[in-house]
């Protein structure tokens, strides 16, 4: 019976991520307003306190800060890639047709803001390596925003930038996989490689138990933070050998494990872990707005900022003069315009790859973080003021 179905994965998703991108603002100002007060000293000791063992020799014992970082954002990472899946399986990337547009999208939106910063930074030494940090999108922030405008957003122009947001989150793992892994260690992969075969043949042969395949997601994720690759990786592995139940018309099969453990992770990540990472990872001393001119805070700022705008955009305008892709439906070039600018706002993973780009350099991190800021503030209040006085598409 349609009247009792329950909703639909899209719109749960929604939900939840606008609510969790409230949520993250506040954690983000707090983490900034305790960064610069009198606390600061107590606010740095919280984030580099040893409170675990040592679980991969390279990186030292466990701290907050890598608790939080490397474990609680391994189940973020978990609930991305079962996004990824799902909508690959069952959403709005199983339509080739459908997919084109926001693939496209994309995929300018990531090359043009890594062009910007690598232009910005030139030859400085070192800087180079972070060219992937304005290259992410915030989806929670971004629909956090969209939430505001209330039906000011045309459903369709948030099911496009949600799906542009979940490819951004496909390029910016492929990365982090690629790019920031080092010092492999071959037995710890060959282990990681072991439990993702038995997790695939446990839902080949029928095993649809949810905590089953949560618990090979626990010791995969030791296994691949002892090899070398980054461990939230883990997460993404584990999401795509979780069985999914194809169901077109109400994509939320209650006998599906992958939409089980998806919608149980959903408010954690949302209104837990990402605010707990904001907290720990937004705290940075302005000191002046001096710093605001240093090269790599204006790189990932324009990045961010100019960079995914003209990516975005550029790319619709040039898939639909093609022929390669139609607009959405109901939908203006202004409000087009005004997504492309949301997501420029990319604080969750834009701060996270900033880390690996950088490790062992605390000044070069908080850079990143002005720059993230920087640019995040810029492009949520100018996409905020296009979407709120917009028109619609006639």
């Amino acid at each position: 019976m349609t009247g009792s179905r329950p909703l639909s994965a899209l719109r749960r998703f929604l939900a939840t991520e606008a609510a969790g991108g409230i949520v993250l603002i506040a954690a983000a100002l707090a983490a900034m307003l305790l960064a610069n007060s009198s606390g600061a000293g107590l606010y740095e000791h919280w984030r580099h306190a040893a409170i675990g063992p040592v679980l991969a020799p390279p990186i030292g014992p466990m701290t907050v800060e890598l608790w939080i970082n490397d474990g609680l954002m391994a189940l973020f990472f978990l609930l991305v890639g079962l996004e990824i899946k799902r909508e690959l399986v069952d959403g709005q990337l199983s339509d080739p047709a459908a997919r084109r547009l926001p693939v496209i999208a994309a995929a300018c939106g990531m090359a043009v803001p890594a062009l910007v910063f690598l232009l910005v930074v030139g030859r400085e030494p070192g800087l180079a390596r972070g060219w992937a940090i304005p290259a992410a999108t915030d989806i929670a922030f971004a629909i956090g925003i969209m939430a505001l405008l209330g039906p000011r957003v045309p459903a369709a122009l948030k099911l496009f930038l949600t799906t542009v947001a979940i490819v951004d989150d496909m390029g910016a793992v492929a990365i982090i996989a690629l790019a920031y892994s080092h010092g492999l260690s071959l037995p710890a992969l060959a282990g990681a490689a072991g439990v993702l075969a038995a997790m695939w043949a446990m839902g080949r042969g029928g095993v649809r138990a949810p905590a089953l395949f949560l618990l090979g997601f626990a010791l995969l994720w030791v296994l691949v933070l002892r090899s070398g690759i980054h461990a939230t990786i883990a997460g993404v592995l584990a999401a795509a050998v979780i069985p999914v139940t194809p169901s077109p018309a109400a994509p939320d099969d209650p006998n599906s494990t992958l939409h089980r453990i998806e919608h149980a992770l959903a408010p954690w990540v949302a209104f837990a872990i990402v605010p707990l990472f904001g907290f720990a990872n937004a705290g940075v001393a302005i000191g002046g707005l001096e710093g605001l001119g240093r090269t790599l805070v204006v790189a990932v700022a324009l990045g961010l900022f100019l960079g995914k705008q003209v990516g975005i955009l550029g790319g619709v305008a040039v898939a639909h003069r093609a022929g390669l892709a139609s607009l959405p439906g109901g939908v203006s070039w202004a409000q087009l315009y005004g997504a492309a600018l949301l997501a420029g706002v990319g604080f969750t993973m834009s701060l996270f790859i900033g880390g690996l780009a950088f490790p062992g350099h605390p000044e070069l991190i908080d850079q990143v973080k002005l720059g993230v800021l920087a640019g995040s503030i810029l492009s949520a209040v100018a996409g905020f003021a296009v979407l709120r006085f917009a028109g619609r598409a006639d």
